[in-house]
Parts: structure tokens; C-alpha cells; sequence
């Protein structure tokens, strides 16, 4: 894979549930991270006591974050209105030339920051809510 461009990594919201995402308006940076947490099994009988783990044990999870410019604009409304209802939506995280990784988050933070002489920003965070797909890129 070549160097992308970060601006084709793109945070997408299926704001009506009907499967049709519209793109985060504003976001400069987004991140995704994928955790998987261990069980540890190891006891005194552990060949050379190094750690065992229990393979396919641990809760695995997604996190994704962004920052950006407010922008009042259609996605800024429904970020803020799932954010305050708590509400868990399918969203999408595009990364070029790499796939496309969906799923249910919750919007786990929300902030908006601003400086007397500068721009609106907000920063957001979502955490995982159910089973994360992938689709390679064709």
C-alpha cells in the first residue's frame, strides 16, 4: 500500500438506519484503534513459567476518534443528538486503498472547544457497541 492522503479517511453515520451514510462534516484527524483485552491462564505448571493466554477469551473492541471544525451543518446535528440520547447507530470508518470497517458505536465523548480569536472545533470519540465488519477494498 502507497501513502494515502488523510482526508480520504472518512467517519461516515447512517443517520435514518436505512443503510445510506453521510460523511462527518469538518473532521481534520480521525483515528480508529482495535483492542483486544487477554485471559491469562498461566499457573505453576506453565512450561518455563512463561504466561499462557486462553486464545479467543478476551473482549475485543473498537475505538474511534475525531477532530474537526463545527461546522452546524446536517451530521453536526445528528452527532449531538445521538450523543445527549445515548444512542447507538452503524457508522463507518473508509480508509483508502485499505477497506471499510462498520458497525454499532455510541458516542462515548463529545467536546467543542474555541478560542476568542479561532474557529470552532469539537473533538468526538465512539466506542463500539456490538460485532465490527470489514470489507476490503476493491
Amino acid at each position: 500500500m502507497v501513502a494515502q492522503k488523510g482526508k480520504d479517511l472518512l467517519l461516515k453515520l447512517d443517520s435514518t438506519g436505512s443503510g445510506n451514510f453521510i460523511t462527518v462534516a469538518g473532521l481534520r484527524s480521525k483515528r480508529i484503534a482495535f483492542n483486544s483485552e487477554t485471559v491469562d491462564v498461566t499457573d505453576a505448571d506453565s512450561a518455563g513459567r512463561w504466561r499462557e493466554l486462553l486464545a479467543g477469551a478476551g473482549i475485543q473492541r473498537a475505538s474511534i476518534s475525531g477532530s474537526g471544525i463545527f461546522k452546524d451543518q446536517q451530521s453536526d446535528a445528528e452527532i449531538r443528538s445521538r450523543f445527549f440520547a445515548g444512542e447507538i447507530s452503524s457508522w463507518q470508518l473508509s480508509v483508502p486503498d485499505f477497506g471499510v470497517v462498520q458497525g454499532a458505536f455510541q458516542i462515548s465523548s463529545l467536546e467543542y472547544t474555541g478560542t476568542h480569536d479561532g474557529e470552532v472545533t469539537f473533538e468526538m470519540a465512539l466506542e463500539s457497541a456490538g460485532p465490527i465488519s470489514f470489507t476490503v477494498a476493491p
